[in-house]
């Protein structure tokens, strides 16, 4: 099983980046945990962060193409702003799951809606990493059921 991930903007900060609201792990930290868990999984996965719309856009576009199964997406700030994204992510008709560090729902009123969210076949948010790791699993199980 082949999967991609995705960071949105500003997840390269991670670790520094308002540690009250997103806790001080790092990216490189989510990027390991992800990979070990995918290889327990026998699953394969590729890892991106972007700060740019549109090489969000591509990297969703080209996954059916480069033999992807499978989103694991953080659109972080786009989560609340992207159609583009949205769009992309229904254009492909991959199975995905959103991930967020924060509970986007305890934070300010705009962060409460999900742009993103109806593309994808669950959301997780609000366990810090074990967001993703739950996301990831989430995923694989979607994908084996």
């Amino acid at each position: 099983m082949k999967l991609l991930v995705i960071h949105g903007p500003n997840l390269q900060l991670l670790g520094t980046r308002e540690v009250n609201v997103y806790g001080d792990v790092t990216i490189e930290t989510i990027n390991n945990v992800l990979t070990e868990k995918a290889k327990a999984s026998h699953s394969d996965i590729s890892i991106m962060q972007s700060n740019h719309e549109g090489d969000i856009v591509t990297a969703i576009g080209d996954a059916p193409t480069n033999g992807f199964q499978g989103i694991l997406i953080n659109p972080a700030a786009y989560t609340h702003t992207s159609v583009a994204i949205l769009d992309a992510l229904k254009a492909v008709s991959l199975p995905v799951v959103e991930v967020h560090l924060s509970n986007i729902y305890a934070r300010e009123e705009f962060r409460h809606t999900s742009l993103t969210a109806p593309a994808a076949v669950g959301q997780i948010s609000g366990f810090g990493l074990h967001s993703y790791v739950l996301g990831l699993d989430a995923l694989i199980h979607h994908l084996t059921a």
